[in-house]
């Protein structure tokens, strides 16, 4: 089951969200975080997905802070670079504790972001918003390494991404070598390996990325 629902941000704004519901007693909440070109059909599959898997899951529309609705077609790369671009870091934590704070009746919550949002998934976990996080080829990160993870981060890359090249890779994978955090380089996969509706699915990685995210996020939610 799924609904649109609103939240409220703790300075009064107010953002839409995607919630899909599981059958039975949810083993946790689970924020999914927006790629670059909003909350799509794309991205409600994958809240829809984690909860067939048993979480309740919410897609929080982050780009509400510049506009309601605004979904980018995926040849609009420029328009949407655009838009995340207007977005403020610490107006962005106060969405996600929001959407964290919509699907903590069900237990501990994780999250698990896309590109834009795997660096908003890392940095909910550095603010302490999640019990655990995973991220999907988040380049952002490297813009915050002072700030350090308060919970386990699962961190995925391709090994072709070419917008996060193997050096900047490195460099994240330095300043999140503390033991909470594990980092995964897939080989032959590319930026957006993950969506399958792209050019870039890399389908023997996504498939492998997924087992180990909920892995992850299960060890995660049970500590």
């Amino acid at each position: 089951m799924s609904n649109t629902v609103s939240l409220k941000a703790s300075d009064g704004h107010e953002l839409s969200a995607y919630v899909a519901t599981p059958e039975g007693t949810p083993k946790g909440g689970l924020i999914v975080l927006q790629e670059i070109f909003g909350v799509n059909d794309h991205i409600r599959d994958v809240a829809d997905r984690f909860a067939a898997e048993g979480y309740l899951a919410i897609a929080p529309a982050m780009f509400d802070r510049v506009g309601k609705d605004i979904v980018p077609d995926y040849d609009d790369f420029t328009g949407a670079i655009e838009t995340m671009g207007k977005l403020d870091r610490e107006q962005s934590v106060l969405d996600m504790q929001a959407a964290a704070e919509h699907v903590r009746s069900a237990g501990k919550v994780a999250a698990v972001g896309y590109c834009w949002g795997g660096s908003m998934a890392d940095l909910a976990a550095c603010h302490g918003i999640v019990d655990v996080a995973v991220s999907y080829y988040g380049r952002g990160t490297a813009d915050w390494l002072d700030l350090k993870p308060q919970c386990p981060v699962l961190y995925h890359f391709g090994e072709l991404d070419e917008l996060i090249p193997m050096q900047l890779i490195d460099r994240i994978s330095k300043g999140r070598s503390q033991k909470n955090c594990s980092l995964h380089v897939w080989g032959g996969a590319s930026h957006g390996f993950n969506s399958d509706n792209r050019p870039q699915y890399h389908k023997p990685s996504a498939t492998k990325a997924y087992a180990e995210t909920l892995e992850f996020i299960a060890r995660g939610l049970a500590a």
